[in-house]
């Protein structure tokens, strides 16, 4: 089964990165892990604060995944995968895809405007390197546009 990993977090290039990835899930009977990043508190605080401050960022990335699973289920029928690791994105994701060797692809969006940001940037830079193919959705295009593609 071909599994599509999308990389969740609040912007809209990450909803047509998802969107993608649905569509071709749906297409070639796969499926969708969805990996919801947090990243490490940079300071530190008293202990009971630091990890509250964690927890907070930890929870708020879980409710924003299963929203979005939520909302892919009411598509698809289908509900994906969700995973919440902590940890800086290039080396949570690399950690992903070695313990998930059923990933067929990386699927990432790029925001609309302005660069690609860090994950495009890092992963087609090192695409060769991938145990997998990954995929770029530009965040300018329409939802019908990713509906033909896909």
């Amino acid at each position: 089964m071909r599994v599509y990993l999308v990389i969740m977090d609040e912007t809209e290039e990450a909803r047509k990165a998802l969107r993608f990835a649905a569509r071709r899930a749906s297409a070639t009977g796969g499926a969708v892990h969805i990996l919801a990043l947090v990243q490490p508190q940079s300071f530190n605080a008293f202990g009971g604060v630091q990890a509250t401050i964690e927890q907070e960022a930890r929870d708020r990335a879980e409710v924003m995944a299963t929203s979005a699973a939520g909302n892919l289920y009411s598509e698809s029928g289908k509900m994906p995968t969700i995973a919440v690791r902590v940890g800086e994105g290039q080396a949570v994701i690399k950690e992903y895809l070695a313990e998930h060797p059923e990933v067929a692809a990386l699927v990432l969006g790029s925001a609309a405007e302005g660069g690609p940001g860090p994950l495009v940037t890092h992963f087609s830079a090192h695409a060769g390197s991938l145990p997998c193919p990954l995929f770029v959705i530009p965040g300018s295009l329409s939802s019908e546009a990713i509906d033909q593609l896909s």
